[in-house]
């Protein structure tokens, strides 16, 4: 049953070639983690030439074929302007993220008292000092004074006021939905305190939101695990997990969840089941995977376009793989398993699509059974990390 999962604990697989949904039934099934089958974002779209009734409409098919009945989503991810909204709503969607990275102030945490100040200019700043510096208890999270709050504000105000503009249009246009806020794809963390001032906030605008992606610290690279000082990030998460515990009315998102096997038992320790974890990629990588095994001669050609377009490809993601720092020698299926070789094959797949689609659909529609098992086998592992 298509619906908004609400606070039940969920898992996204993203599906870029429209074929993965059988294997990501296989997997989840057991595991008592809402599915989200149709999860694609405004640019996955653009990159895979897809729309979003397509993208529903795959997961729809195999959601069916599977005899799945229970609870199940779509999520209309990275959504960033009013107009992106309108074909997520015609298809069904019952998740909508909203990116507001463009409006985030990514230098706030350097700039001088008077520029802070020249930059607060239209901010309610009367109400904000009322709602955030009478206090003289600190939480967890950290304690509010002029300054943390000027940079909190100048960082996040406009981000949230935009999200508070498409929640209510998108109120306008549906009755039930689960909402969440992205801020994952900055360049700056979020720190606890300014995690509690953009739940306040949204909280205040009106803003009913099931979920919240702030950017932890270190790096939640595409297909690798995490990349930093997990010590560090345990307890900086416990921090955030205070917060969340304070308002109490919605769960923590991970995107870039893919393979961050690491970072799992933290989210269990911190959120137990008030998460929401996002994949995308890994499912491509593992149609490569099975490539690999049986279509190399496509695969090769796979791999020599991804060398050849990373340099452009990146530019619109967080990745630091190194063409030269990929080992002479390896076969086609361990490139697979090397950091480098994934993530230039991950932000690729765009060009891939582009140029292959076709061919890569027919060839994994041939090995759907062996694509069914990689999928299978590499889901659980990321799965039993959170029972």
């Amino acid at each position: 049953m298509l619906t908004p999962l609400s606070l039940t604990p969920s898992f996204g697989f993203g599906d870029r070639l429209g074929l993965a949904t059988p294997g990501h039934i296989a997997a989840v099934r057991g595991t008592g983690l809402a599915p989200v089958f149709a999860q694609q974002s405004v640019r996955e779209n653009t990159r895979t030439g897809r729309t979003p009734q397509q993208v529903m409409d795959d997961a729809r098919r195999a959601v069916e074929a599977a005899g799945w009945d229970a609870p199940w989503g779509a999520d209309a991810d990275h959504l960033k302007t009013v107009d992106d909204l309108p074909p997520f709503v015609s298809a069904g969607y019952t998740l909508f993220t909203i990116d507001p990275g463009e409006h985030v102030d990514n230098a706030a945490s350097g700039y001088s008292l008077p520029v802070l100040q020249e930059k607060a200019r239209g901010l309610e700043w009367e109400t904000l000092e009322g709602r955030y510096l009478q206090s003289t208890s600190e939480g967890p999270w950290g304690q509010f004074n002029q300054e943390s709050l000027l940079r909190a504000a100048v960082k996040y105000g406009r981000a949230i006021a935009h999200t508070a503009t498409l929640h209510h249009r998108l109120r306008t246009m549906k009755d039930e939905f689960d909402f969440e806020v992205s801020v994952d794809e900055t360049d700056a963390p979020t720190t606890p305190l300014e995690h509690y001032f953009i739940a306040s906030e949204l909280i205040q605008a009106g803003v009913h939101f099931t979920s919240l992606a702030p950017r932890f610290i270190g790096s939640f690279e595409k297909g690798v695990d995490y990349i930093g000082n997990l010590a560090a990030l345990d307890a900086e998460m416990g921090r955030h997990a205070s917060v969340t515990k304070h308002f109490g009315t919605y769960k923590i998102s991970l995107h870039s969840g893919s393979d961050k096997f690491s970072v799992y038992p933290l989210l269990l320790k911190h959120w137990g089941s008030r998460l929401h974890i996002k994949t995308a990629g890994t499912s491509y990588l593992e149609a490569l995977r099975t490539l690999a095994v049986t279509e190399p001669a496509l695969f090769e050609r796979i791999w020599a376009l991804g060398l050849e377009r990373y340099p452009e490809d990146r530019a619109t993601y967080h990745v630091s793989a190194d063409p030269g720092k990929v080992p002479s020698g390896l076969s086609f299926p361990d490139l697979l398993d090397d950091f480098h070789a994934r993530e230039i094959l991950h932000v690729t797949f765009g060009s891939a699509l582009m140029r292959f689609g076709s061919e890569i659909k027919s060839a994994i529609a041939k090995h759907m059974d062996r694509y069914n098992t990689n999928l299978q086998v590499h889901f659980r592992k990321h799965l039993k990390l959170l029972k």
